[in-house]
């Protein structure tokens, strides 16, 4: 008997992803092989212990080396560790192999990011100031532009002609949602497709739409990116998505498609739900309702994706689905906040690296 000493990074409160705090596991471990068995690795951790994971039932996690000591003789293992999607990119960009380091060194410069928010909405300012600290965290520039509530549509589209022509910024994000008076269809419209890093662009969702390379939508993004981490394969597989926003629901439909899967898309108009989302392999909800999703809707073993983001009566960010009820009955389920929230960040992070590559010729 042995004991692994693990640091994991823990308490995630923040939409944003970042984590608050750490915590040293002394975990008891009986076997002396190489690679550390992860039921045995999280037996007596509670999901709470670990909510920077995006998903909290069997969870998975990031490989890194690590060192054991036993009987004073030193061992390279495999520990499981639990970071933030903004930790993990950070070491995909900054470490693995240098590519960060070969994409400053060949355009002189870091990635930049352009972010405009117009009024005072108090959810946009938060959004804005996690992506602002995201670039932070990354070394990454970031371009900050507060236009005023009354600001003419016109005034608006010239801010980001003049960002599609700087070549300090290589992607543009616009925070939505835009007061009345603005059409949004035509400020997307004038960002630059190749500086679209929310991939709302039409160029972009078109690319997408027929399996060509293009920035996708953060979110959407993100879920196929979690999927893909914790090896569930869509292909074959009867996915729900519950929503049809330009936002999430069309381009993840697009999204899965592109890998094979069977999707339906289910939305205000569609009868019988349940019946529907019972049969889902994968069920994704994205409908911005508070525990929309309830335990008799899932079947046992399904795939629960948590897209919302709510607040209830007291003031508490809650999903779309019921957690409590649901978990019981997934294989996997992501948690709120601290599911797909912090990979929406993350994949925002990433296409501004994409963006950086395609405008210096990477």
């Amino acid at each position: 008997m042995f004991e692994i000493m693990m640091e994991l990074v823990n308490d995630v409160r923040n939409y944003d992803g970042t984590c608050s705090g750490t915590t040293i596991y002394k975990i008891p471990f009986e076997e002396s092989d190489v690679v550390v068995d992860l039921d045995t690795l999280f037996e007596g951790i509670t999901n709470s212990d670990v909510e920077c994971n995006p998903f909290e039932i069997k969870p998975q996690a990031y490989i890194l080396c690590g060192r054991l000591l036993i009987d004073g003789k030193e061992h390279q293992i495999k520990l499981i560790s639990m970071n933030s999607p903004i930790t993990i990119l950070k070491n995909k960009f900054m470490n693995k192999k240098g590519k960060f380091k070969e994409i400053k060194e060949k355009i002189g410069k870091v990635p930049g990011l352009a972010i405009v928010l117009v009024g005072e909405n108090p959810a946009s300012k938060i959004y804005v100031n996690s992506k602002i600290k995201g670039c932070a965290e990354l070394g990454f520039e970031s371009f900050a532009h507060y236009l005023p509530e009354n600001v003419t549509e016109e005034e608006l589209l010239n801010v980001i002609r003049e960002l599609n022509a700087d070549e300090k910024v290589d992607g543009i994000l616009v925070q939505l949602p835009l007061p009345k008076h603005i059409d949004e269809k035509k400020v997307v419209e004038t960002i630059a497709f190749s500086k679209d890093v929310d991939g709302f662009n039409p160029i972009n969702v078109g690319k997408l739409a027929i399996g060509e390379k293009s920035f996708i939508s953060c979110t959407p993004y993100g879920v196929v990116k979690m999927l893909e981490e914790y090896n569930i394969n869509p292909e074959g597989k009867n996915v729900v998505i519950i929503g049809r926003s330009n936002i999430v629901g069309k381009p993840l439909l697009q999204c899965l498609l592109n890998k094979n899967a069977t999707i339906t898309i289910c939305h205000s108009k569609t009868r019988d739900i349940k019946a529907i989302t019972k049969n889902a392999d994968i069920l994704i909800a994205a409908v911005g309702r508070p525990h929309f999703v309830t335990e008799d809707m899932v079947k046992d073993g399904a795939v629960v994706i948590d897209v919302g983001i709510n607040r209830n009566e007291e003031g508490k960010l809650i999903g779309d689905v019921d957690f409590e009820n649901v978990e019981k009955k997934a294989s996997y389920i992501t948690p709120v906040p601290g599911g797909v929230g912090p990979m929406t960040i993350a994949m925002l992070m990433n296409n501004v690296v994409e963006a950086a590559k395609m405008q210096n010729g990477i």
